[in-house]
């Protein structure tokens, strides 16, 4: 039985992917997608879902929700359409979208729909999950399982030394739903800068021509990587682990541990996540645990990647 997915994403090209795997997937069903702000302004976010919504033939099929706009710090948003194109999709400008958004509170709906067969997906930041959190903790408790795509523990970020994009954007946001969230797995960068798609993977996607919009994707994203980093072999689709999780967890090994957020707003550590190992330290019972995935099995990624797009045995 294919797993109930409501999907929270700052519309990116790793979110676009991720979105067009779980449409493609037959173990997966996407129940609703919640647009928020990340890397490109809400508005874009929503209008970049309806147009992979309408291209896969799914308009009016899945809800689309209208999430956060800002943080919950206050400030105002930094956006990274140098890295992701105007609208989250590399080249492609699917102007404005002019229909109706769904109310936020449709989340309510959809957990109330569901409840214990429903998973949370969220590879964005992080602040409409809190604000559900806030409003509806009790219900909140009703969601099967939680996957979020955020964090760096002991490896690099990137945005600063030690912070990674969704945590650094919202540290209030991530602290919140790390506070109260139970059911949580964690896919840092740790895991998520090893979810490589190469530029041969993406060509064969193309030539097989189920998802050839795969490739435009990826190709841009992948030109930003060259220019940062010249060595890299391909382009990490960060927020495609979460997904392929949610139906399939056993690519990955995990420890469980408490988790912190440094929640400063200035600073190198702003957003730094911190994993306490210290085996000898007695935790109160208050104090959630959650599952870090730390690695991951390539060969598994590679190949549910590639059946998924191509519809073929790999």
């Amino acid at each position: 039985m294919s797993v109930k997915a409501l999907f929270f994403g700052d519309i990116g090209i790793d979110d676009a992917v991720a979105l067009i795997y779980s449409h493609l997937n037959e173990e997966v069903e996407l129940v609703g997608v919640v647009a928020d702000y990340g890397n490109v302004p809400r508005e874009a976010a929503i209008s970049s879902v309806h147009y992979l919504l309408d291209l896969f033939d799914l308009k009016g099929k899945i809800k689309v929700i209208g999430g956060a706009e800002t943080p919950m710090t206050g400030e105002q948003p930094t956006f990274y359409q140098e890295i992701h194109g105007e609208y989250g999709l590399g080249p492609i400008i699917p102007g404005v979208y002019e229909g109706i958004i769904e109310n936020f509170f449709e989340i309510v709906r959809l957990i109330e729909k569901y409840e214990d067969e429903l998973v949370i997906i969220n590879v964005g930041r992080l602040t409409s999950l809190a604000t559900m959190f806030i409003l509806y903790q009790s219900l909140m408790e009703k969601v099967k399982n939680y996957y979020i795509m955020g964090g760096a523990f002991w490896v690099p970020g990137n945005v600063t030394a030690v912070s990674e994009a969704n945590i650094h954007a919202d540290p209030i946001a991530a602290d919140i739903v790390f506070t109260y969230a139970d059911n949580v797995t964690i896919f840092p960068l740790n895991v998520t800068d090893y979810a490589i798609i190469t530029p041969a993977m993406s060509d064969y996607i193309a030539y097989k021509g189920k998802t050839k919009i795969v490739k435009t994707l990826v190709d841009y994203y992948y030109d930003f990587y060259k220019n940062r980093d010249p060595g890299i072999i391909g382009s990490p689709i960060h927020d495609l682990l979460p997904v392929m999780a949610a139906n399939d967890d056993t690519m990955f090994s995990y420890r469980v541990l408490p988790v912190n957020v440094v929640t400063a707003r200035e600073g190198i550590h702003r957003g730094q996540t911190i994993a306490d190992i210290r085996s000898y330290v007695t935790f109160p019972s208050s104090k959630k645990r959650h599952r870090i995935a730390f690695q991951f099995d390539y060969f598994s990624f590679y190949k549910s990647f590639m059946c998924t797009m191509t519809g073929e045995d790999f």
